[in-house]
């Protein structure tokens, strides 16, 4: 039987959601193991002179937890 944890995690982007997406994934596998799937959760952005400057992406990181001392 294993057990997975969710982490919240927000990622940013000046070329899309996307990509805001991606950068909340590579830096949670930088320092969680066994990550497995995300789910966005929420996607929100800047405007600067009446242009998206800033995507963002919260996203949930779900991940198996190692019993073994390692998440």
């Amino acid at each position: 039987m294993s057990v997975v944890k969710i982490v919240k995690i927000v990622g940013q982007s000046s070329e899309g959601f996307a990509a805001a997406a991606q950068a909340a994934v590579e830096e949670a596998c930088l320092s969680i193991r066994n990550v497995k799937s995300f789910q966005v959760d929420q996607l929100s952005g800047e405007v600067e002179d009446g242009k998206i400057s800033n995507y963002r992406a919260s996203v949930e990181i779900a991940f198996v937890v190692d019993r073994n001392g390692g998440n």
